[in-house]
């Protein structure tokens, strides 16, 4: 069959059109792959006042007080700031690079949250819920009060049963097991820690609901495995392992390539090792990039290649993070892909304390803290530059990220130093925040 003048002009037009559709998809493809970038006077804010937060950067390498930095900053959406200083493995002679991986610790639980509130938002329970609920084993839980002259543990029934606010909040009970209380020590002897439980199951539904509760529920803000329960908690409602349900809901739909448990055999050179002060203050490191300690005895880091816990153990680069960080400031959504409602986003961020507990102290005075973030409540209590109403969260190892809604800002900064130094975390937010001009 013979083809008209017509037809072929059709064909050559539509053919057209359909190549600049895959063009400006593959574009499209290709750029979201990274926060794009901007000069930083495009976006209100001051090179030369950069140089400032550069020099004491390198100040703390040439110092020899870390081994090496990674800062980015990103304004509008768009990343102005983005270098790494020092070594990431000073041993190896390997360089920090903007793309070095490096081990998140608690910058995971931001994560661990948002992979819950997006099965809230398909009606899965409602933040009121009691643990019980979900979790049948907790239904008997006591609360610790004290111990009697022999020394045996004394506990009483809860005033109320803890619910599913309180662990996105850390108002449930629960602790770490890494304090000197006698519920800490009880937990150390029971296992419950990432070095000792062998899944979240085990930890959440086995060994958590024989110990006592710290404290009654909703009257203390104490930092503990709720984050852990959360993840577990993913794993009931979505019928998946947490790990595959975070990739297939968060990780992949934001391209967050970058970002893993454990450390993959065939990425193992771009990992930072871990330092940490010596006997005598020296920088020393504690753990080499492989998530080992250097004698070769394993690591923590090193076990969650197989364990994924809610509470810790990703690793990532500043860009995979920018990229979670700055969805959650667009309020849920990047680059056309929607992760939370921004309603949901807004009920994340706001203070979620009762009234009783106040502000937070130590490191997040001025704070309170939302559905897995910290959110800023009293910048004169903080004693820093800043924003009501900024949120975020840090690592053990020295590791920080600011989401700040007023100044459309995302700045995270990541070493690899433990404990976690607050003193540079705090000076970096001042060089960060001194650098916006407009």
């Amino acid at each position: 069959m013979a083809i008209t003048n017509y037809q072929v002009k059709y064909l050559l037009r539509h053919c057209t059109q359909v190549l600049g559709v895959i063009l400006i998809l593959m574009g499209t493809t290709s750029m979201a792959r990274d926060l794009p970038g901007a000069k930083p006077a495009n976006s209100g804010v001051s090179a030369e006042r950069l140089a400032r937060l550069d020099a004491a950067m390198q100040t703390e390498i040439d110092e020899h007080k870390k081994a090496g930095i990674i800062v980015l900053l990103a304004r509008h959406g768009k990343v102005v700031h983005h270098k790494a200083y020092g070594m990431a493995n000073i041993e190896a002679g390997k360089p920090m690079q903007k793309d070095s991986l490096v081990r998140l610790y608690s910058m995971t639980k931001p994560l661990t949250s948002v992979a819950l509130l997006t099965l809230y938002e398909q009606g899965k329970f409602q933040l009121t819920d009691t643990l019980d609920k979900y979790i049948p084993e907790m239904k008997d839980l006591q609360v610790f009060t004290g111990e009697n002259a022999y020394g045996v543990m004394t506990t009483e029934e809860p005033g109320r049963k803890p619910t599913i606010q309180d662990v996105f909040r850390h108002t449930a009970g629960f602790a770490y097991g890494n304090g000197t209380s006698p519920v800490d020590l009880l937990y150390q002897q029971n296992g419950i820690g990432y070095d000792t439980s062998s899944s979240l199951k085990e930890m959440v539904t086995e060994r958590l609901p024989r110990m006592p509760l710290l404290y009654q529920p909703g009257k203390r803000w104490v930092y503990s495995v709720s984050h852990d329960v959360q993840a577990y908690l993913v794993e009931y409602f979505s019928g998946m392992p947490y790990a595959e349900y975070l990739q297939k809901t968060i990780l992949d739909p934001l391209d967050m390539k970058d970002t893993y448990f454990g450390v993959p055999e065939n990425i193992v050179d771009r990992y930072t090792a871990n330092y940490g002060p010596g006997e005598k203050g020296e920088l020393t490191q504690i753990e080499n990039q492989n998530g080992n300690r250097p004698r070769g005895e394993s690591g923590s880091y090193s076990r969650y290649t197989d364990i994924p816990f809610g509470g810790s153990g990703l690793s990532a680069t500043a860009m995979d993070y920018a990229k979670f960080a700055q969805m959650l400031l667009n309020g849920g959504e990047l680059n056309g892909v929607r992760i939370l409602g921004s309603k949901t986003v807004e009920l994340m961020t706001m203070n979620h304390l009762p009234a009783n507990i106040g502000y937070l102290t130590g490191p997040s005075a001025g704070g309170g803290y939302g559905l897995g973030v910290s959110v800023l409540a009293d910048q004169a209590v903080a004693g820093n530059l800043g924003s009501v109403g900024q949120f975020g969260w840090g690592g053990a190892a020295s590791t920080k990220v600011i989401m700040d809604p007023e100044e459309d800002m995302v700045a995270i900064f990541l070493t690899q130093y433990m404990p976690s130094e607050f003193s540079i975390i705090n000076k970096w937010q001042t060089l960060v925040y001194q650098s916006i001009v407009e």
